[in-house]
């Protein structure tokens, strides 16, 4: 019997009992047997009127999380769902590769960020924080003030993981959606539609989260060549961009069609003048957005070959 599992993840005091305590109450476990795994325990406690229906086992120590510690607990237990409350200097990879049981099914996975703290944890722990905001479902930045909700806007945190929801909470429990539906952050009223080489990055989130705004218009930028291995015969020129931190350095291309692309390899620069459409491709999954370039040639790197945000 598959058993569906929801991963609660975060570092130590950044909200995730709190955040486990509002799933429980809301009748989370009301109808079926729930197991509950607490890998880290911090100074907030489980809501003893929410646990009725719910069995706590404590793992302290990575090397005792185990598919067969896992399996002895479905045996013993007879959960019908799981709740993983893990510990956030823990890595997620051997989870996902060797831990879980084949029948234990990944069904969410909710990162809850202590958002004073993240500007110091994403420099100090980089990388365990970025692999924590890259494979969630959900992403829920709590004890938010004005400012900071400003300043995480400004991350464009939808550029680390465009399927998550994001979340910002306030001091006072209520909540906001990440995206604010702001108007587009260029002049589409111009004939030519000019992208700076800093501004690429802004750009390609609103494109992305917005293709149809720009179907039909036509925009000048800046390029790095990228033939694309996964789709053979598709090309996908763009920036690489740092999303977070150093180590968070990705490439952000979009496809693209025309004459001349062929000729050039990847990592060359390339100037692009190319009319916006919006087409269904296999390596969008579906629609998204396509240039159809009007005209092409090389041109010297951006001073700041690396976009940040």
């Amino acid at each position: 019997m598959d058993i569906p599992v929801y991963l609660i993840a975060g570092f130590l005091d950044s909200g995730k009992t709190a955040f486990i305590n509002g799933i429980l109450e809301d009748g989370f476990a009301r109808e079926d047997r729930t197991l509950l795994i607490c890998c880290e325990e911090g100074e907030e406690e489980y809501n003893p009127r929410a646990m009725d229906n719910v069995t706590v086992v404590t793992v302290e120590e990575q090397a005792d999380l185990k598919c067969s510690f896992l399996k002895e607990c479905e045996k013993k237990y007879r959960p019908k769902q799981v709740l993983i409350e893990y510990n956030g200097m823990w890595p997620l990879q051997p989870l996902f590769s060797d831990i879980l049981p084949a029948n234990w099914i990944l069904y969410q996975i909710m990162t809850v960020v202590e958002a004073p703290t993240f500007e110091l944890y994403t420099k100090n722990m980089g990388q365990l924080m970025m692999e924590k905001i890259l494979n969630c479902d959900m992403l829920v930045f709590n004890r938010c003030t004005p400012e900071l909700k400003d300043s995480l806007r400004k991350r464009n945190l939808r550029m680390v993981n465009r399927r998550a929801n994001i979340y910002l909470e306030s001091e006072d429990g209520s909540d906001e959606d990440y995206l604010t539906g702001d108007e587009c952050p260029f002049d589409l009223e111009q004939p030519v539609v000019d992208i700076p080489d800093d501004d690429y990055g802004v750009w390609y989130v609103d494109v992305m989260d917005h293709p149809e705004r720009y179907a039909g218009k036509t925009v000048h930028m800046k390029l790095v060549m990228c033939h694309s291995r996964n789709y053979p015969g598709i090309d996908c020129p763009g920036r690489f961009a740092m999303v977070c931190c150093e180590n968070d350095v990705t490439f952000l291309g979009l496809i693209a069609k025309g004459d001349g692309l062929d000729r050039y390899k990847d990592h060359d620069w390339i100037e692009v003048t190319a009319q916006m459409a919006v087409e269904h491709q296999a390596a969008y999954h579906g629609e998204g957005p396509v240039m159809h370039i009007q005209s092409i040639a090389p041109c010297a790197k951006a001073v700041q070959e690396v976009v940040s945000f």
